[in-house]
């Protein structure tokens, strides 16, 4: 039913684009649609796991409602907080283009929208095509509040692979029997680590691995011989993914709405904020396989749910009594795997990536244990050798203003940030295996909130680099408003001189995954004017402070500037 509905909203939309372009005035030069959506957000039951409760929805779905669209058209959506928390969406992988105002993130780019009031994002997808999705941007609400959306290439493109007969959308997620707000809140508090998932899901299922969850399995029927392109978008909160189908190879065409050469593998690692598309043929025995998704245990001291999600990949014509194929998965810790894939990501075509480099940037990421200041250390410090956890980069912990980033900066309030983002660590040393580690007396960070404001038009290359204080780990870093391009990456420490990197066809990307005990560089040219935030996708760092701010300047005129702020802009 799920691809018949795919079909049947690729068809909607390419019609109503023809219809738009004739009855919308609004936003339709050059053939150009508006789509219209109404998101409610709001509460629902859900029975999960032997457990019922509460879970903040949009539209009362979960996962939520599928925004679809083609090249270049304009996205409105009407977003309606009828909870009592605060909320606001995020369009990931949207490079929001002129319009930094609906990118989302709270205290970023926007107050939240409070209990009872609504802000409508106004945005085009500019020159954009491929898998991309929507979340909430505030505290843990992403967690329920997410779903895809797919923007199509204009009316008579084609995909630069087969074209698939069939589209699945799969998106992958963590689930807690507890309050996610409620989690996020003890965890800060306790100044510890969070509790692990209850369940991995598909499309918000479990599958049978779990309390009473034999039923509650996502499905895909296939016909023998045909070939579906899966959609694949980690909307997890802490945990990045393994995912693989019984028996099937799995050949990446695109990676963060973008196309790819034509890789083929056995599995793939998605990292949350990560999307992948991927060509899968009915090319094996009629018979029922399994789709699988587990931890990649990328942290050693982490505690993970290492019972797998599982779905069915089910060719029509299987006995109703057969059993699944179970899905076979790299070992939980598997680095050579996950870099396998990074290796096979190349775009589609030769790309221009500029030698000539304006900033320089180098940015250390990883964790912090502070010392202990509270009166009841046992409720509030619970870190290792009774510390409390944290994340920082270049070793400062991004703090959350009061009032949104992109406002202060826009009216020129003074107080809300600082401008002394440092290019640089406060000092170098073997990151990965000398790192301080005399837990808490040499593992802190600064706090505050504090931006790199860049000239527009810089051409900027920015090398992040893993520490091994505390853990090392793979973090999934996420830019807004930019994509950019993967040049390099490795293990070690970053040494300039050896580094290898590929300046012919590199990925171009939103989200990496920067491996473990090693470093990324990326480039990305400066030319989208606003506030846009760089942050690791795993929440937990995030709440602990594994973020910063860049500011871009307005270039030359008002194509190159800022726009003024949208009428019903949220008040903090």
């Amino acid at each position: 039913m799920s691809n018949l509905i795919i079909l049947f909203m690729r068809w909607l939309c390419l019609l109503s684009s023809i219809y738009n372009a004739k009855h919308i005035a609004h936003g339709s030069t050059m053939g150009e649609s508006t789509r219209f959506y109404d998101f409610k957000v709001q509460t629902k039951r859900d029975t999960k796991l032997c457990n019922s409760k509460d879970i903040v929805t949009i539209n009362g779905m979960f996962p939520g409602p599928v925004i679809y669209a083609q090249e270049d058209d304009r996205v409105i959506v009407k977003v309606t907080n009828k909870t009592p928390f605060n909320v606001t969406i995020h369009w990931h992988g949207v490079r929001q283009r002129l319009s930094c105002w609906y990118d989302g993130p709270s205290l970023i780019t926007q107050c939240p929208i409070q209990s009872g009031q609504s802000f409508t994002y106004n945005f085009s997808v500019v020159q954009q095509k491929g898998t991309f999705f929507w979340h909430a941007h505030v505290s843990w609400l992403r967690g329920t509040v997410h779903g895809a959306m797919i923007v199509y290439p204009k009316a008579g493109v084609p995909y630069p692979f087969k074209f698939p007969n069939e589209e699945h959308i799969i998106i992958l997620g963590e689930y807690w029997l507890q309050d996610l707000q409620q989690i996020e809140k003890a965890t800060l508090a306790s100044g510890g680590p969070p509790p692990k998932a209850d369940a991995y899901t598909i499309n918000g299922h479990p599958g049978p691995n779990y309390n009473c969850s034999t039923n509650d399995v996502y499905q895909i029927d296939v016909i023998p011989g045909k070939t579906y392109l899966l959609r694949l978008i980690n909307a997890g909160l802490n945990t990045e993914n393994f995912f693989a189908i019984a028996n099937h190879n799995l050949t990446i065409v695109e990676a963060d709405a973008e196309y790819t050469k034509p890789f083929t593998t056995d599995s793939v690692m998605i990292g949350p904020g990560q999307t992948l598309s991927v060509l899968v043929s009915a090319n094996q025995p009629v018979g029922k396989y399994s789709m699988a998704v587990a931890p990649y245990e990328s942290g050693k001291i982490v505690i993970y749910q290492n019972v797998s999600a599982i779905a069915r990949f089910n060719y029509i014509g299987a006995p109703s009594d057969s059993l699944s194929l179970t899905a076979k998965l790299p070992k939980l810790d598997d680095e050579v795997a996950v870099k396998t894939v990074m290796d096979g990501l190349r775009s589609l075509n030769q790309v221009n990536v500029f030698k000539e480099i304006d900033k320089h940037l180098f940015i250390t990421i990883g964790l912090n244990v502070e010392k202990c200041h509270s009166k009841t250390p046992k409720q509030n410090c619970q870190g290792m050798h009774n510390g409390v956890l944290a994340a920082s980069m270049n070793n400062i912990s991004f703090v959350n203003p009061n009032i949104s980033i992109l406002e202060a900066y826009y009216k020129k309030i003074k107080g809300t940030y600082t401008e002394d983002f440092p290019d640089t660590p406060p000092k170098f040393y073997d990151f990965v295996n000398g790192a301080p580690n005399t837990i808490p007396y040499d593992t802190q960070s600064l706090n505050g909130t504090r931006i790199k404001v860049l000239k527009y038009g810089s051409r900027v290359q920015l090398i992040l680099q893993d520490t091994g204080i505390v853990n090392t780990e793979n973090h999934p870093m996420h830019f807004h408003g930019h994509s950019f391009y993967v040049v390099g990456y490795g293990k070690g420490n970053y040494n300039p001189i050896t580094a290898q990197f590929n300046l012919v066809d590199p990925p171009y990307m939103n989200t990496i995954g920067v491996p473990t005990g090693g470093w990324a560089a990326i480039r990305f040219v400066a030319d989208n004017p606003g506030v846009w935030f760089l942050h690791c996708h795993i929440d937990i760092h995030k709440s602990w402070g594994l973020g910063m701010v860049f500011i871009v300047n307005n270039g030359q005129g008002e194509l190159e500037s800022l726009p003024h702020p949208p009428p019903d802009l949220p008040k903090c």
